[in-house]
């Protein structure tokens, strides 16, 4: 990478799907404070343009991401300075934290492709995506015990949901490396693909999502992951019940209901 080329690239490889590409390839893709700042407000841009149907994270060169870059993090834009070292960590954890708490709570589902190496906060970004797709180079490695703890960015709530209770406390009490065919045979990642083809294989689902509802998508995504914690079947079912009400209130439902029936695909307005 060029000092002119930013960390954070930046592409539509297809109408309504945006591409962050993390370009550290010389660092393999670890975070400094500048692309956590930079990944939490593309996030909150994305958030509220309607243009943006889904989003796929990826990482430029031989790895995905390296985990937090150890040759010199720099100060995150919103942790206060003048404070004791406690409180400086506390301040930067809670907006570490808001990584996965905006992926899981954008309208758009967030597809992870992930080509090689994923370590530290390049593992919890493949946890917090709606699904990542592994290239046969990906290796999942638990780097965060370099930091004194095996669980960090919610890791240690997502893992199990993912793998189970057993195998995720392997996986978080050792930095025991999970390869890309374990990966996909535990639940880790929702498939292995040649290297070759994982952009491909990317795009290909986020093809099929961009042909549903906008705001179907949205309190789909939006009741998948809020009935995680749900407390019965039914309160389960009231939260879809009032996403089927709102979303088949749009134009665009009706314009889905048209498309299917004279057999061509679909042109939303967000209306």
């Amino acid at each position: 990478m060029s000092d002119e080329e930013p960390a954070l690239l930046i592409d539509r490889p297809l109408d309504g799907v945006e591409r962050i590409t993390l370009n550290r390839p010389d660092k393999f893709n670890a975070f400094d404070a500048e692309m956590y700042d930079g990944i939490l407000a593309h996030f909150e841009r994305i958030r509220f343009d309607p243009s943006i149907r889904v989003v796929i994270l990826t990482g430029r060169g031989r790895g995905f991401c390296g985990g937090n870059d150890l040759s010199g993090m720099g100060q995150m834009k919103n942790p206060p300075a003048g404070v004791g070292a406690a409180q400086s960590a506390r301040y930067t954890l809670i907006d570490l934290g808001r990584i996965p708490l905006s992926m899981k709570s954008l309208p758009q589902p967030v597809i992870c492709a992930v080509n090689g190496a994923a370590a530290g906060i390049g593992y919890s970004l493949a946890l917090a995506a709606d699904m990542a797709i592994a290239g046969k180079s990906a290796k999942f490695v638990n780097a965060i015990h370099n930091a004194a703890t095996g669980c960090e960015l919610g890791m240690s709530y997502l893992l199990p949901r993912a793998v189970g209770t057993q195998r995720a406390a392997e996986i978080l009490y050792t930095m025991r490396p999970v390869l890309a065919d374990e990966a996909e045979r535990i639940g880790l990642v929702l498939r292995t693909v040649p290297d070759e083809q994982l952009m491909d294989e990317a795009l290909a689902i986020a093809r099929n999502i961009i042909v549903n509802v906008p705001v179907g998508i949205w309190l789909t995504k939006q009741a998948l992951w809020m009935n995680q914690d749900a407390g019965s079947l039914e309160q389960a079912m009231e939260l879809e019940h009032r996403g089927v009400f709102i979303a088949q209130s749009t134009e665009d439902a009706k314009e889905k209901r048209r498309a299917f029936i004279e057999k061509r695909p679909p042109v939303f307005n967000n209306r």
